[in-house]
């Protein structure tokens, strides 16, 4: 078993160095996670971060009246720069996480992220680029919030669904989108309804097609 997750491992964090990946599977504990699980809720106290070997898990915010925010995914490869800043303060959560798909992860505790830090350049150089990636998806969803009208953010959402997803066909509903562009599921649908009869969507019950020009 801990071969395989060191072979996982490396094959989606190929910055991580064997005495690291090893240092990771030592300390640190594996879990398969079901599609739709909550892993996070806002005001919780934040145990440890994730590293992600399969799937993928949302990251949003929730408002005081439970409307929720989309911020980003978390796939394999990656890592959540906000529990890693929460952590480290000892802050309680400011997010929740919810996955899509079953999601394979390895969970690491904040003592064992402490000393990775000390040991490995090669762990701070990626929570480095992680802070980083993630402040560039933040101001790229600022941008679409002030300098965007809904229409054309619908568009960028669906061609960046196309991509995390790998397929021009989405298994997504109009709520959802709604949900993740802070908007309402009549204006998504009707918003829909007018690129399909551009022909750049094709509609069906929870899934979208966008068609490839």
């Amino acid at each position: 078993m801990k071969e395989e997750l060191a072979l996982k491992l490396s094959l989606n964090y190929p910055e991580f160095e064997e005495a690291l990946v090893n240092e990771i599977i030592e300390n640190a504990s594996y879990k398969v996670f079901e599609a739709e699980e909550i892993l996070l809720k806002s005001g919780e106290q934040i145990k440890n971060t994730m590293l992600i070997l399969n799937g993928r898990v949302k990251i949003y915010r929730e408002d005081d009246e439970g409307k929720e925010y989309f911020i980003y995914f978390l796939e394999p490869g990656s890592a959540c720069a906000l529990s890693i800043m929460c952590g480290f303060r000892n802050e309680k959560s400011q997010i929740m996480a919810k996955t899509e798909v079953q999601t394979e992860a390895i969970l690491l505790p904040f003592f064992l992220i402490e000393n990775l830090m000390r040991k490995f350049n090669s762990w701070n150089r990626f929570v480095v680029e992680t802070y980083r990636n993630r402040f560039e998806e933040l101001l790229q969803t600022v941008d679409q919030i002030a300098f965007k009208s809904l229409d054309q953010r619908l568009m960028d959402y669906l061609t960046k669904q196309t991509e995390v997803h790998n397929s021009y066909f989405l298994p997504i509903t109009h709520s959802q989108i709604a949900e993740d562009l802070n908007s309402s599921r009549e204006v998504i649908s009707r918003l829909l309804k007018k690129l399909e009869n551009k022909n750049i969507v094709r509609l069906s019950r929870n899934q979208i097609e966008v068609i490839k020009k």
